[in-house]
């Protein structure tokens, strides 16, 4: 029996629980059983910032599927005979069956998918599968079951796009797209063979070997070229630039002092320059490796590599792994969004060089003060580009510096860098500067 000192009072009749609120709490961050529908909660866009008003009005980007069903497998069959020994015929575009010797051409995507039509009526983003954003936690194993034997092989995407099975020799490449940026929508197969690059890449230094650093004539050899496979964005784009500045055309010049004092002065009517112009850029190419993309002169010379531009883009087709075996590629690790303030860059460029035609008659030039850059529209492609790398490591400070010597897999355009011997150019700057003198002092003698 309970003690009655320690028994709590028993409640007043009267009292009641608190009444609830007459209506649930709704709202931003209120708790809901579901989100809301789409347009329940409908946000007043005129009362946002420009910046942020164009961003949330923009519309969802629009995907191209660029997949290859057939190929989902992982097998590229021959469509004679069936057999997965499929290799690029060196030198072209065509795949040939080691097996029967049968050869096809792969399909233009530009063709397939139409990329090369309605530039100028692009309107908001489109991005073909291949180009789409990169998973944060996509895996690069992939795994196939053998059709041939039933054996499961794998293939780590980080070195390799293609394997074979160990059972029965099957040839298994990644065609599917996966999003971890291995696979993309298209690739422009190489023409340029080895041997052909390896000359190019020694007639290149040979020019420059007088002034070589000693370790890298001892150290060179370009037979160690390694053909590579660089990932890049392929653009096409509609868009419009208004550019405003002061042009100057000159009226006078006239020059005043004597001696050491003289001073030419010029005279000049100044104007108010505005131009607009609406362009359209097709196949425009940013690189989409973070690596390749850093062009820190102080510890790479990967700017190379814009160098050896153009590509014929046009020519690229479908994704298939099979022209990858003999060659290495890297893997694509930056989206859209993160190449989207270098293109605008780039289209700002572009409408400059756009409007240089009609400011001529400015002969003292135009300085423009204001930029206005509108993109209507864009269309991104993934696309592997074919590149021939010699590279040289020259040891110093922070790291040292890494030198590139680039040709391009289907034009064979080769620029590179060179380490030089800095003592060297200075011995050879210097004679030249005496020579010329001797010259000079030589024809004034010569003229009194």
């Amino acid at each position: 029996m309970p003690d009655p000192g320690t028994t709590p009072p028993p409640l007043p009749s009267s009292a009641a629980p608190p009444p609830l609120p007459a209506a649930a709490p709704a709202g931003p961050g209120a708790p809901q059983d579901v989100p809301p529908l789409p347009g329940s909660f409908p946000l007043d866009t005129a009362k946002l910032p420009k910046a942020i008003r164009d961003e949330v009005e923009a519309p969802d980007p629009v995907a191209i599927d660029t997949s290859a069903t057939e190929l989902k497998d992982g097998l590229n069959r021959c469509p004679k005979c069936g057999a997965t020994e499929i290799r690029q015929k060196p030198g072209s575009d065509v795949l040939v069956c080691l097996y029967c010797r049968h050869e096809w051409h792969g399909e233009r995507v530009e063709e397939a998918f139409g990329f090369g039509e309605g530039i100028d009526q692009l309107k908001g983003t489109v991005v073909a599968s291949g180009a789409q954003d990169i998973a944060a936690d996509a895996a690069s194993l992939m795994t196939f079951k053998c059709g041939g034997c039933g054996a499961e092989v794998a293939v780590n995407t980080e070195n390799a796009m293609t394997a074979r099975c160990h059972w029965c020799r099957h040839v298994f490449g990644v065609n599917e797209q996966i999003a971890n940026g291995a696979v993309p929508d298209a690739v422009l197969p190489f023409h340029i063979k080895k041997d052909d690059a390896v000359a190019r890449i020694r007639q290149f230094v040979d020019k420059r070997r007088m002034f070589a650093l000693k370790a890298f004539k001892e150290q060179f050899t370009p037979e160690n070229v390694v053909g590579v496979y660089l990932p890049y964005m392929i653009v096409d784009g509609n868009a419009s630039a208004d550019v405003a500045g002061q042009g100057e055309i000159q009226t006078r010049s006239y020059t005043v002092g004597t001696g050491d004092k003289k001073r030419t002065y010029y005279d000049a009517d100044v104007y108010r320059v505005e131009r607009h112009v609406d362009f359209t850029v097709d196949d425009l190419p940013l690189e989409s490796s973070g690596e390749r993309g850093n062009l820190d002169v102080n510890a790479n010379t990967n700017n190379i590599i814009n160098t050896i531009l153009p590509f014929d883009t046009k020519n690229a087709v479908k994704w298939n792994a099979s022209y990858l075996v003999g060659f290495t590629s890297e893997k694509r690790d930056r989206d859209v969004e993160h190449l989207r303030p270098r293109l605008e860059d780039q289209l700002l460029s572009i409408a400059r060089s756009q409007v240089e035609g009609s400011v001529r008659r400015y002969g003292r030039g135009v300085r423009w003060e204001q930029e206005r850059l509108e993109v209507h529209g864009t269309r991104w492609v993934s696309m592997y580009l074919p590149v021939w790398l010699y590279s040289y490591h020259q040891p110093g400070r922070n790291g040292g510096l890494l030198h590139y010597i680039a040709v391009n897999g289907r034009t064979g355009e080769t620029m590179g860098s060179v380490p030089v011997q800095q003592w060297k150019l200075l011995l050879a700057a210097l004679t030249a500067g005496t020579f010329i003198e001797a010259l000079a002092i030589a024809f004034l003698v010569a003229t009194t």
